[in-house]
């Protein structure tokens, strides 16, 4: 495998929702880096091609079928990492999952629930046992959780899924905040649109949106996945030492203006 910089050499480090979109993409960023990926989602087809092809051109990655809204196969996947690799490193948290827009009040309970499941008890989950795991090194660790433009702005007809990612900002300061001192920094990514398989599942069902997404943008355009991967990767290195509790932006400037 052709190395970039080596941002993240020697580094095992877990990413949700790797069989597509930002998460695939990050395998394929975090493993060129120099990382040992342990790659995590649903869908073990895709994942297990994700692996394979970064272990076919010199990278070292593990793909375990899992869901994040259960604890136990969360835990499961952790252990497994630490078992094979003898540590965890770092986590990009960033499985997650968006309904199309409808309005508070007929937004049904089951959809909430959804959209909190996997944004929220997702990451929770995800931190509860990647943090021992971490604790039990000697080296620093780092997580990056995936929220939204819509966890600082109210994007409308999307009540569940701005509170889910307002909630994940909270997860991630209070945790910054509570093991900081201990050697684990955590930060978020504040994305904008992206154009992944959600996102046109999204656009199929409400085509007028991608104009408004756009538009949002002062760069006039969606990112691709591998842009939010990148961003992810640097806070997840050794660059980003003195970097917690951060919310940082990568929307094309749409929280800017």
């Amino acid at each position: 495998m052709t190395r970039d910089t080596g941002l993240l050499r020697d580094k095992v480090i877990m990413i949700t929702g790797a069989s597509s979109g930002i998460g695939a993409a990050a395998g394929h960023v975090f493993a060129t880096e120099g990382a040992t990926v342990v790659l995590m989602a649903r869908r073990g087809e895709r994942l297990r091609e994700l692996a394979d092809r970064i272990v076919a051109s010199g990278g070292r990655a593990m793909a375990t079928v899992g869901d994040v809204t259960q604890e136990g196969e969360v835990e499961r996947v952790v252990t497994e990492a630490v078992s094979r690799f003898g540590r965890l490193d770092g986590a990009f948290n960033n499985a997650g999952y968006a309904a199309s827009g409808s309005l508070l009040h007929e937004t049904d309970g089951a959809a909430f629930e959804q959209i909190m499941a996997v944004n929220v008890r997702g990451v929770w989950n995800c931190m509860r046992h990647q943090i021992p795991a971490m604790l039990r090194s000697d080296r620093p660790a780092a997580i990056v959780n995936t929220s939204s433009v819509a966890g600082v702005l109210a994007t409308g007809t999307s009540a569940a899924y701005v509170a889910a990612k307002h909630a994940v900002l909270g997860l991630t300061r209070a945790a910054a905040a509570e093991y900081g001192g201990r050697g684990i920094r955590v930060n978020a990514l504040v994305v904008g649109s992206t154009r992944t398989e959600m996102m046109d599942q999204v656009l199929k069902e409400t085509p007028a949106l991608e104009e408004q997404f756009v538009g949002r943008s002062m760069q006039r355009r969606m990112a691709e996945p591998e842009e939010i991967a990148r961003n992810a990767a640097w806070l997840c290195s050794d660059q980003a030492s003195f970097v917690t509790g951060v919310a940082m932006p990568v929307d094309g400037g749409w929280t800017a203006g």
